[in-house]
């Protein structure tokens, strides 16, 4: 099979992509976490798994020491932040699998950017020495058998008709018997006779065993959908598979690029930046290749749009009892522009949007959007500033 041990993320088993016999068929074990498990709370996801999957799947949780190296390698790679426990604990739990089943952390990286692996794989003794010890064994006994067969050969009267044992008989008669051979091969060419067909197997075997070598086994390898995940999978030379049980070699995502500061996050709901504060992240493409590296691929003379960015602000005014907007412009245009990300209008803004995802559907007080209007509004993240246009149609 080409992979040994297979380390499974909440994703590929939820989604039960791919199913559990293609799993069983490419990989010799399964392995998860406990918590991956505790996290799936579907009723029928839950008792698809212990039904099916279970009987096959091992559940082991990694040493601290496993953790602590994940830990500081995702701190390196910036992925710290969107990571949680379970995930930091999966990829510790495949490098410790691969740490045993190659006797070494020898093909692994300990620090992000790394050029080389930390080192060369583990001699093997037992493989080099026997051949020799064959070797010191068989050639006495080819010595002191081969003039034995041979007198024995030489005593032995010739048959009649026999083509292998004519090719043993003494010097006079092997004039006659390769003339008729060379005539035959003239005649026959390469034609397959009873007498060649073992030489010819030998030849095909040989030539198929130099042509097709046989496939690497993969000790241990992780499955996961999460970019992040992948990221730090990559860079730390992990084996990473996808959900078609193909190696991946090369990552290709977005990320956010703050435009004025530079920095990048791979977090990517937020809108304003980390470092800067500024409402400038772009999304940029990056890659990250089989080697660990990672490369932001950005557009050519990029050329930043300033249009309506300069336009008045009214005075902040307090609010009122009875609920009236005073101040702003015409409706009480500009009385909640959002301009940082600790304002409370955009805290407000994002606790509604989680309420209205977190709706249940059977509650008696909900209504469809339908009939509230929420259906006709542009959904969505909270508008920062102006806009894209100042001048717009005000509601």
């Amino acid at each position: 099979k080409p992979i040994r041990k297979l380390v499974l993320d909440a994703g590929p088993i939820i989604k039960n992509t791919p199913a559990v016999s293609t799993l069983l068929a490419q990989s010799e074990e399964l392995f998860t976490t406990h918590a991956v498990i505790a996290e799936i709370r579907d009723a029928v996801t839950r008792a698809r798994i212990e039904t099916i999957l279970l009987p096959f799947l091992t559940q082991r949780d990694p040493r601290p020491d496993s953790v602590k190296i994940v830990t500081d390698f995702a701190r390196r790679t910036g992925d710290l932040a969107v990571l949680s426990r379970n995930d930091i604990q999966l990829i510790a739990l495949a490098r410790e699998l691969e740490v045993e089943n190659n006797g070494g952390d020898w093909r692994l990286r300990n620090v992000p950017g790394q050029k080389r692996t930390n080192g060369a794989p583990p001699p093997k003794p037992e493989a080099a020495s026997k051949p020799e010890e064959l070797s010191q064994t068989e050639n006495p006994e080819v010595k002191d058998a081969t003039p034995v067969e041979i007198a024995d050969a030489a005593q032995d009267p010739v048959p009649d008709g026999g083509a292998q044992e004519s090719a043993s008989a003494p010097a006079p008669a092997n004039e006659p018997a390769d003339e008729s051979g060379s005539e035959s091969e003239e005649d026959g060419g390469g034609w397959i006779t009873p007498s060649n067909i073992k030489k010819q197997q030998l030849k095909d075997s040989n030539a198929a065993s130099t042509t097709t070598s046989e496939p690497k086994t993969m000790q241990a390898a992780i499955m996961t959908t999460d970019f992040a995940m992948q990221n730090v999978i990559l860079q730390m030379n992990v084996n990473l598979v996808s959900t078609s049980l193909q190696r991946v070699k090369h990552l290709k995502t977005f990320v956010l690029r703050c435009h004025a500061c530079f920095n990048t996050t791979k977090d990517m709901s937020k809108q304003f930046c980390v470092r800067c504060g500024k409402p400038a992240l772009t999304r940029v493409a990056c890659s990250t290749d089989q080697n660990g590296v990672f490369t932001l691929h950005l557009k050519k003379n990029m050329q930043w749009n300033t249009r309506g960015d300069r336009y008045s602000i009214p005075k902040p005014q307090p609010g009122s009892s009875n609920g009236r907007v005073q101040g702003g412009g015409k409706g009480g245009w500009g009385n909640e522009l959002i301009l940082a990300e600790d304002q409370k209008e955009y805290t407000r803004q994002l606790e509604s949007g989680r309420r209205l995802k977190q709706r249940d559907l059977m509650d008696e007080d909900y209504l469809p959007g339908i009939l509230t209007g929420d259906r006709n509004r542009a959904g969505g993240r909270p508008k920062v500033g102006a806009g894209r246009n100042v001048n717009s149609r005000k509601r």
